[in-house]
């Protein structure tokens, strides 16, 4: 099927939708058509003005060819460029449209952040980490709500996690699980030798009980007593929880809350959310089968950035990005220009993929 044989087959589906959805018949296939009509309207508006701008594209052309005044040539002539790249850039805007959509991309995340090799020093970069995140939430109009921190007493953190709740929030931090590796001259060494240390990050889509469903037995939920700060009451209460996945081996402990039913309540949305993302990586790696390359895995082994501190570096390696003002990035959580340019380069591999299919 061409491009525009595609093009012409979703519109007639938008107005077989709108007929249906006039004829005032309720029930599930109401609500089913209302979804998918309501998810093809900006997809038919760009398709419209795409072609709005094929008829002006080809009414200027034949004027340059026919047009007898030389003046009003002139004009065509000068207009004929600025409509031909128009017309370029809005096909190129429908191609996106029509692009597989990850379902996860419009969903809140987890983000999980954990110091890696390093020792202390790690840990200290892991909490840098995890308020980089913070700060671009903020900048964001996010909503920061932290799950848990495992500290170190002396700023670092062995572990971390939020859940960062907005618009669009997983398509713009999926991009951000792998290993983060820093360079560094720790405020601990004398000599002045740099140090790399590493940190882990994974982000996860959160998982609504409708996306997955727990099955008690296939949960196995222990109690005990929390340890590590937190005063007197942490421990005497078995508040502390460990919820494991059986079909899957996964294991999440939670003891943060003093409550064990908050710590049960967390534990299980993080447990949820990892096995909604292992399934949508499962899935994504199919779809991308064909791809030349991939911007990431969100496999947590991969290492897809180091920040060079000596030098004010960050540098993104999986699409060759160097940008020289570390401290907007990790203390301001200026992360978009990093972003923008996975999600620009995603997107033109899904564009290349499609091409060639």
């Amino acid at each position: 099927m061409s491009f525009e044989d595609n093009l012409s087959k979703i519109i007639r589906r938008y107005q077989e939708l709108s007929d249906s959805l006039s004829s005032g018949i309720m029930g599930e296939e109401y609500i089913k058509n209302s979804k998918e009509y309501s998810q093809l309207g900006p997809v038919v508006e760009k398709i419209n003005q795409y072609h709005n701008s094929q008829k002006e594209l080809a009414s200027l052309r034949l004027m340059t060819q026919e047009e007898q005044d030389p003046e009003l040539k002139s004009m065509a002539e000068a207009e004929l460029f600025e409509v031909e790249t128009r017309v370029i850039s809005m096909e190129k805007a429908v191609k996106l449209a029509l692009l597989p959509k990850d379902e996860a991309d419009e969903k809140n995340a987890i983000i999980e952040v954990r110091a890696g090799t390093g020792g202390e020093e790690a840990a200290l970069f892991a909490s840098v980490l995890f308020g980089m995140y913070q700060r671009y939430a903020e900048l964001k109009k996010w909503k920061f709500e932290i799950l848990s921190i495992s500290d170190t007493g002396i700023g670092g953190y062995k572990d971390a996690s939020a859940l960062i709740s907005g618009n669009g929030v997983f398509s713009r931090l999926k991009f951000e699980s792998g290993v983060h590796r820093v360079q560094r001259v720790p405020e601990t060494e004398s000599s002045g030798r740099i140090h790399t240390s590493a940190a882990t990050v994974a982000v996860l889509p959160e998982a609504e009980e409708v996306d997955i469903v727990l099955e008690d037995k296939d949960i196995r939920i222990d109690t005990y007593r929390a340890s590590g700060a937190g005063g007197q009451h942490v421990n005497t209460t078995d508040s502390a929880v460990r919820v494991t996945h059986i079909p899957t081996g996964v294991v999440v402990t939670q003891q943060d809350e003093k409550s064990q039913h908050k710590n049960k309540a967390k534990a299980l949305k993080i447990l949820r959310s990892r096995i909604y993302e292992a399934e949508r990586q499962k899935k994504e790696q199919e779809m991308a089968s064909t791809r030349r390359t991939q911007v990431g895995s969100g496999d947590r082994s991969e290492r897809i950035r180091t920040y060079n501190y000596p030098q004010s570096r960050v540098t993104d390696h999986r699409i060759n990005l160097t940008l020289y003002k570390i401290d907007a990035i990790t203390n301001s959580g200026e992360l978009d220009e990093l972003i923008d340019s996975l999600i620009m380069h995603d997107e033109a591999e899904r564009l290349a993929a499609q091409a060639g299919e």
